[in-house]
């Protein structure tokens, strides 16, 4: 692959448009971020407020910590940030940097005032209407498909924006990922130019070991990160594990550092590329070989991704974990049927692990997702392997990520549902 060609050229473009940086989980920012907007296109400070939201979005900020609130939880709580605290300019870190003296602010706003929140009646599982009212005036947004995606803006009736949703969430604009193969992105994991992608990868690196080094050290949810830490033995593979579980820890229950998300979440972010900054480290890895394997890993969650949607009722951990194991497996001098075995049988063992929305367990999934990811890698260095016709797996890895991304999207639409119902009580 050259750097002239398509293929490389959009490879950086789809790096560029999904290694972003946000604070706080992704689905509660993104309603802070449309709040924001809102409270900005009402021009004034809301006193009542109507949220639509799809059920995905309900599910994942039932019970996460939004950041810079004091520890509050739910839909009004990031309504409230955002209106309060948000500046719409900075998307989904709209509501970093809230001043200390104004956090109460935040509370005493979603106590004060009408928030309701209903379900929306759509198919989009990324899918958000926020309405705001003060005196005679009225303005609302909607962002759909993903985070940032914002199609539609009214004030007082008269559409300031308006752009279509297709069937899959998209809005025709981004770099097209249909060409994506793992043997595409593995060729240009080897030749990409670093200087290309270098500012994209230092943040990332930057960020989420911050983050994750905080949850070690601080006292955040469940502490996973701790509890593996002290309880197993100290091993390369489980300062990996351990470490980027503790980086969950800390962005679900409230730390108030960012992350650089991977498909639109910050735990695949981490779970992406923690634990291969840690072993690259771990033994010697030069910088260029660690930057290598955080291309591979990225696009490789990415790719996994694109057939499964943003959000589903199967956990995205998952497909971050076996592309860590892939990063990995290369950094110990992996060719890539190495790393497409190492993909297909990480896939094989986890596949299914539902999400069941962003709060304290996902840490203890993280773990799960990487250990699952290892064994993936360790099977095939001892000449191990599952078959053609085993359950999911197919012949060719990228159609075994193909029979993944089906399960994702259309086998576990029924099972999204009824976590819903059980999550609210019905």
């Amino acid at each position: 692959m050259e750097r002239q060609d398509k293929a490389y050229q959009d490879l950086v473009a789809i790096l560029r448009e999904e290694l972003i940086p946000a604070m706080g989980c992704t689905e509660p920012v993104a309603l802070a971020y449309a709040s924001a907007l809102a409270r900005k296109t009402l021009g004034a400070t809301p006193t009542r407020v109507a949220v639509e939201a799809s059920g995905n979005l309900v599910k994942n900020v039932k019970s996460v910590v939004v950041p810079n609130t004091g520890g509050l939880k739910g839909i009004p709580a990031a309504v409230a940030a955002g209106i309060v605290a948000g500046d719409p300019g900075k998307e989904l870190e709209v509501i970093a940097g809230v001043p200390e003296e104004q956090k109460p602010a935040i509370a005493e706003y979603m106590t004060a005032t009408p928030i309701e929140v209903s379900l929306a009646d759509t198919d989009q599982v990324l899918d958000m209407v926020i309405r705001v009212f003060a005196g005679e005036d009225a303005a609302s947004v909607r962002i759909a498909g993903h985070h940032t995606n914002v199609v539609h803006i009214e004030k007082n009736g008269q559409v300031l924006q308006d752009k279509p949703v297709d069937a899959d969430g998209g809005d025709g604009e981004g770099t097209d990922r249909d060409f994506m193969t793992l043997e595409t992105i593995w060729d240009f994991a080897q030749c990409v130019n670093i200087a290309d992608v270098k500012d994209l990868l230092d943040r990332q690196i930057s960020f989420n070991m911050a983050i994750c080094e905080e949850g070690l050290r601080g006292d955040y949810g469940a502490n996973i990160g701790k509890v593996i830490r002290d309880k197993q033995e100290d091993t390369l593979k489980n300062r990996a594990i351990y470490t980027a579980a503790a980086g969950s820890d800390a962005r679900m229950n409230g730390c108030e550092l960012p992350v650089v998300v991977n498909s639109g979440s910050g735990n695949q972010g981490i779970t992406a590329s923690v634990p291969v900054v840690v072993y690259g480290r771990g033994i010697g890895a030069d910088e260029e070989k660690i930057y290598r394997a955080l291309v591979l890993s990225d696009l490789t969650a990415i790719y996994q991704k694109e057939g499964i949607g943003r959000l589903s009722a199967y956990c995205g951990a998952v497909n971050a974990g076996a592309a860590a194991a892939c990063g990995i497996a290369y950094l110990d001098g992996g060719d890539f049927r190495t790393v497409a075995h190492t993909l297909v049988n990480s896939l094989a063992v986890i596949s299914g692990m539902v999400c069941d929305g962003a709060k304290a367990s996902c840490a203890g999934k993280i773990a799960m997702a990487i250990e699952a990811g290892f064994l993936g890698y360790e099977m095939f260095d001892r000449g191990q392997q599952f078959r053609d016709g085993e359950g999911i797996v197919r012949k060719g890895v990228d159609n075994t990520v193909s029979n993944v991304g089906r399960l994702g999207r259309i086998g576990m639409r029924q099972a999204d549902l009824e976590i819903l119902k059980m999550m609210l009580g019905e």
